[in-house]
């Protein structure tokens, strides 16, 4: 019997054999949840192939690949489940090779050391295994003008000034964004030279025109939240009765950028630059908000949105390179 005063101790043993027992069912609960997550996607992935394949008008994808194509981009190359790659590559038959990601504004590609570096490491990759892409695809800029700071683009509706401030806007996309895209495309063109050892053509886009109705993905949640533009023009007195008045404003905006692109697209340096326009290819119309059939959200195209976009890529590839 145990001496008077003392504390009857369980045995260890019974306390790490129910440890044991817990870490096992955390890790069986893991590897299910795991399993789950990653069928979760693959049925994703089926039912936008099933709706691919008995879409009307979708053509299958070629059985001989047209060619590799590099990006570099934002979201409009890095959406969950479709983008214009993921439509390039099932759509067209294109080999994608990518280092875009969602959320990244065109001064960051052109000036971060660590974004270039990913694009340095990708094209001597593809040097080692004597690949050449057939075209450079860049996506950037939205995320420059969209977003929390894009209540600064706009005067206050009760103001005695017209709605967008022009000398913000030229500040930002003809001089920062312009300098950004221009030092972007040479800083590829020099990579592309000295790991492959040609010049490749690149293909850029200006967006279409958006509609500025306050939805974000999947209503402002998970890993691309928004909205990017209704509550700047919430803030500057702009009222969700007034989306008219908003679509217009935007229409302004993506013109001076593709005007833009325009400008620099076979510029001095840069003639294998070329400007893909895809003005109109969305539909902005809001009776009966049509333009949900075309728009995932404020930013973004639907699935069978991203496919138009994805063919004027197509259109234009086969053009240049």
């Amino acid at each position: 019997m145990p001496k008077r005063g003392s504390v009857k101790r369980r045995p260890l043993r019974a306390s790490g054999s129910r440890k044991t027992a817990a870490m096992t069912k955390g890790w069986s609960a893991a590897l299910e949840q795991g399993r789950k997550q990653a069928q979760a996607v693959l049925d994703q992935r089926k039912a936008i192939a099933a709706r691919r394949r008995t879409a009307r008008g979708f053509r299958a994808a070629p059985r001989e690949s047209p060619g590799l194509l590099l990006a570099e981009g934002d979201s409009w190359f890095d959406y969950p489940f479709f983008d214009v790659l993921e439509e390039l590559e099932e759509g067209f038959g294109y080999s994608i090779e990518s280092v875009a990601h969602k959320g990244d504004t065109v001064e960051e590609m052109a000036y971060d050391a660590n974004q270039l570096d990913k694009l340095a490491r990708k094209l001597e990759k593809l040097g080692r295994g004597g690949k050449v892409p057939r075209a450079i695809l860049l996506s950037g800029g939205g995320n420059d003008i969209a977003g929390e700071e894009f209540s600064v683009l706009l005067n206050h509706k009760l103001s005695s000034l017209p709605p967008l401030n022009e000398q913000v806007v030229a500040g930002l996309i003809d001089e920062r964004l312009r300098a950004a895209i221009v030092e972007l495309a040479s800083a590829v063109t020099h990579l592309c030279q000295e790991s492959l050892n040609a010049t490749v053509p690149m293909v850029m886009h200006g967006y279409d025109y958006p509609v500025p109705d306050g939805r974000g993905y999947l209503g402002g949640f998970w890993i691309l939240p928004g909205p990017w533009l209704a509550p700047g023009f919430r803030k500057k007195g702009y009222d969700d009765s007034q989306m008219r008045l908003r679509c217009d404003l935007m229409v302004e905006l993506i013109d001076r950028f593709n005007t833009l692109l325009q400008g620099i697209a076979g510029g001095p340096g840069l003639g294998h630059l070329h400007h893909v326009d895809l003005r109109g290819t969305l539909s902005q119309r809001l009776q009966g908000k049509a333009y949900k059939s075309w728009w995932n959200d404020e930013l973004h195209p639907t699935e069978q949105g991203f496919a138009r976009v994805a063919a004027k890529f197509d259109q234009l590839i086969r053009q240049v390179a």
